[in-house]
């Protein structure tokens, strides 16, 4: 990690896994906080950054690029030696340990002790948007977009809830230096997830 050798007070590098999915909006987030930010596609480009954001896309497909590029166990090996990891909507996916409708042959990276549902609000017409009160932000509420998102459905004891809809599903979590949350700030111009994950970057590379 560039962490590992970067001096804490310079800004982070946050690499954007950028696979498939909407990696440029979370690279402008990343940008407009005043970190780097620079796409991750290859296991070199991984090795040089201080985070990884997961962005929201198709799990099914971003698991099988990253397969296919070799970077799939490189990611695993990272997660599990603590590099600092936040997925929103398919990324959410991709951290939970257990994903209970994976298509056939689907896997995920792991990390979350979490298990979620795909696709948990039915398809794309079914999107919708809320307000979500975070205590860890305060006011005002988080103004979440759910597209083809999942939930989660069980909450392991490694994971603390972080989001909950009005029915007490959990829609963000977090387990140490990682994030997931199930809808996409990125598009919505709230970036307090990202300023929250960035301060968690800055803690680990220190």
């Amino acid at each position: 990690m560039a962490g590992s050798t970067a001096d804490a007070s310079a800004a982070p590098t946050v690499g954007v896994l950028a696979l498939q999915g909407d990696f440029r909006e979370h690279i402008a987030v990343i940008r407009g906080l005043g970190a780097e930010a620079r796409p991750v596609r290859r296991v070199e480009e991984l090795a040089e950054v201080d985070g990884l954001i997961i962005p929201g896309g198709e799990s099914s497909v971003m698991d099988k690029l990253s397969r296919a590029f070799g970077l799939a166990d490189p990611l695993k090996a990272a997660i599990a030696g603590g590099l600092p990891v936040y997925g929103t909507c398919a990324g959410l996916i991709m951290l939970a340990d257990t994903v209970l409708d994976a298509i056939e042959g689907q896997q995920s990276l792991g990390g979350l002790d979490v298990s979620v549902r795909r696709n948990a609000f039915g398809n794309q017409l079914d999107s919708f948007e809320t307000d979500l009160e975070i205590p860890e932000f305060g006011d005002p509420p988080v103004h979440a977009v759910f597209i083809r998102a999942p939930i989660v459905e069980e909450l392991g004891p490694k994971a603390t809830a972080l989001a909950t809809l009005d029915d007490g599903r959990v829609v963000a979590v977090r387990q140490g230096n990682l994030i997931g949350t199930s809808f996409h700030p990125e598009i919505t111009g709230e970036i307090r997830f990202h300023r929250h994950f960035l301060d968690i970057v800055r803690g680990a590379s220190a």
